[in-house]
């Protein structure tokens, strides 16, 4: 069973085996930043520890400070992934970015977990008072695209940004009410 969890030491040797499978170590809404460091269980506690602080360093987004909700997704013992929620958007964010990021380790793709998950963190975007959401994704990736309008993303446009062609879509939140949070976080699901 799927389930949305804080981060947690818990899940260090699945986190870490996980991190390998990206050739870059780059993974979308996780919060590695430069120098950030996970081998030892009492590295990876200080990490965990800045990504639950409400005023991550990592959150600086041109010198703005943006508030952000941090889940992994798991199934069992083993880390899937990861999904952030920021709060609010600052104008680089709204042009390139969206209030939304997630990644899928590369052996737990094609099996619907980002589907899931990005389900799963829409009721949690309307309990913080948002009524959209904004979700971006690579022009050409479009696995992300199908993701995203399977959960009610709307096209807006397509542009250049500072971080390439993105796809800027948004998703009505009208139709998760604030009390579905705990529920969908914690019921889990079953992906494909």
């Amino acid at each position: 069973m799927l389930k949305l969890v804080e981060p947690t030491v818990t899940f260090h040797k699945s986190w870490v085996e996980a991190k390998r499978e990206w050739p870059d170590g780059h993974q979308d809404g996780s919060g590695i930043r430069p120098g950030d460091r996970f081998e030892t269980t009492k590295d990876f506690e200080a990490w965990i520890e800045r990504l639950t602080m409400p005023a991550d360093p990592a959150m600086l987004f041109g010198g703005v400070q943006v508030t952000a909700s941090r889940f992994w997704i798991v199934k069992h013992d083993t880390y899937l992934g990861a999904i952030e929620l920021r709060h609010v958007l600052t104008p680089f964010m709204l042009e390139a970015v969206g209030h939304i990021g997630y990644n899928i380790r590369p052996t737990a793709r094609r099996r619907g977990v980002a589907t899931w998950a990005l389900k799963a963190i829409l009721p949690h975007a309307s309990n913080i008072g948002l009524s959209r959401v904004l979700l971006t994704c690579d022009e050409g990736n479009l696995p992300s695209a199908r993701t995203i309008e399977i959960n009610g993303g709307v096209l807006e446009d397509i542009r250049s940004t500072e971080l390439g062609v993105k796809r800027r879509y948004w998703i009505d939140l009208s139709g998760y009410p604030s009390d579905q949070v705990s529920q969908e976080s914690s019921r889990g699901g079953e992906a494909h």
